[in-house]
């Protein structure tokens, strides 16, 4: 029982010393949040590294360029509106060189399990041909096909259907294999 009234001190202690703010009573307005992080911390410009507002980020291509383009039943066809998206997606990428995508074709429950995993390669190819003919490396590409397998919502209703038929842009570092 002790050990534990000691840990639970320590730990007490431990928190509240990683609390304090040595320029929080600055009279200049230098000090607060961030202050002594000097120029380029990412603090200073409100931008936080990995975050959804950081440009360069996986996150911010999944928020804010948009990660997945749908299609009309039983279709592979981009849409003008897939077709802006995917604009915004290669520009990402050669913008951001360091990144992989994987890119994943999906189809809703209607037909088959082999009819659904053919029309998904073809919407990831489709997604995928696109980026390359954008000048993305086809290096930096590859496809999978879900098919049916993993629905984003699950009923029998065409607003569900409209969800799952979809090619979604995963982004990841490091090298693809083949």
């Amino acid at each position: 029982m002790r050990h534990l009234t000691k840990a639970i001190l320590l730990v007490a202690a431990l928190g509240a010393g990683a609390c304090t703010n040595a320029d929080r009573f600055a009279g200049d307005g230098a000090g607060g949040a961030g202050a002594g992080m000097g120029a380029g911390s990412g603090i200073d410009s409100g931008i936080i590294p990995g975050s959804a507002n950081d440009p360069a980020s996986p996150a911010y291509f999944s928020q804010t360029v948009g990660d997945r383009v749908l299609f009309a039943v039983d279709q592979s066809t981009l849409s003008p509106t897939a077709q802006t998206t995917l604009d915004g997606q290669a520009q990402w990428l050669l913008t951001n060189s360091d990144y992989l995508a994987v890119i994943e074709g999906h189809a809703d429950e209607q037909g088959t399990r082999e009819y659904n995993l053919a029309l998904g390669a073809r919407r990831a190819n489709s997604v995928m041909e696109y980026l390359i003919a954008r000048g993305v490396p086809q290096s930096r590409l590859k496809f999978v096909s879900y098919g049916k397998e993993r629905p984003i919502e699950i009923c029998s209703e065409e607003a569900c259907y409209a969800k799952n038929r979809r090619a979604v842009t995963i982004i990841s570092a490091g090298g693809l294999t083949s």
